[in-house]
């Protein structure tokens, strides 16, 4: 009866171990090397606080995958690029579903932390804890914000150009950072994007302006 007692004993001991071992495998994967294979959304600040998203963005994650989100943790993060989706008259839903097919189209490695659509609608595709594909040398320590426009000229509707500031002032309290962290794609690579804001300085300067009202 005692070696029995002592079998049943060990059977849930060694199980619970494993969990144990398994578990902290997973956190040694994220934390250490960087990577996250579970689809779960972590978004830290640069402190190390959980970040929670104020109920005007939604959050629809896409895919982990290798040609959109590749679910490798970003490091601090110390700026915040604008683009533009250059596809006039899209949505952000329908820009969001396109980065979410690259896993089966392969056609490029594309994608974007945050769309801000045609009526001002904010939608996070990659969580803010992970690199989007967006900004090229920047992708490891900034946040990418991509928004829909009308028409060729890459000129913003006013209910996305409102909720850029939003989300960009919110962005900017989150990471403690100054107005002049907020950058242009171009800025980065020399690349016409965001399109209006590369063609017109003066409106640029005027909504890095905004952004400290």
């Amino acid at each position: 009866m005692k070696k029995l007692l002592t079998k049943n004993w060990l059977l849930p001991a060694a199980a619970v171990l494993i969990l144990v071992v398994l578990l902290s495998l997973a956190s040694y994967i994220w934390f250490a090397r960087g990577k996250n294979s579970t689809g779960e959304v972590f978004r830290y600040d640069n402190n190390g606080e959980i970040i929670e998203l104020p109920e005007w963005i939604l959050s629809k994650p896409i895919s982990i995958n290798k040609y959109s989100r590749p679910g490798e943790k970003t490091g601090k993060i110390t700026g915040v690029v604008i683009h533009y989706v250059a596809n006039s008259g899209s949505t952000a839903e329908q820009n969001r579903q396109y980065f979410d097919g690259l896993k089966k189209t392969h056609a490029t490695y594309a994608s974007s932390n945050f769309i801000i659509g045609l009526d001002g609608e904010i939608i996070e595709c990659v969580p803010m804890g992970e690199v989007a594909y967006a900004s090229n040398t920047r992708n490891h320590d900034t946040i990418s914000v991509e928004c829909c426009h009308p028409d060729e000229t890459g000129k913003f509707t006013d209910a996305t150009y409102e909720s850029l500031v939003k989300l960009c002032r919110w962005l900017l309290d989150v990471y403690d950072l100054e107005v002049d962290a907020v950058i242009r794609h171009y800025d980065i690579t020399g690349k016409i994007c965001p399109k209006y804001f590369v063609e017109h300085e003066d409106e640029w300067r005027e909504f890095l302006a905004e952004l400290i009202k």
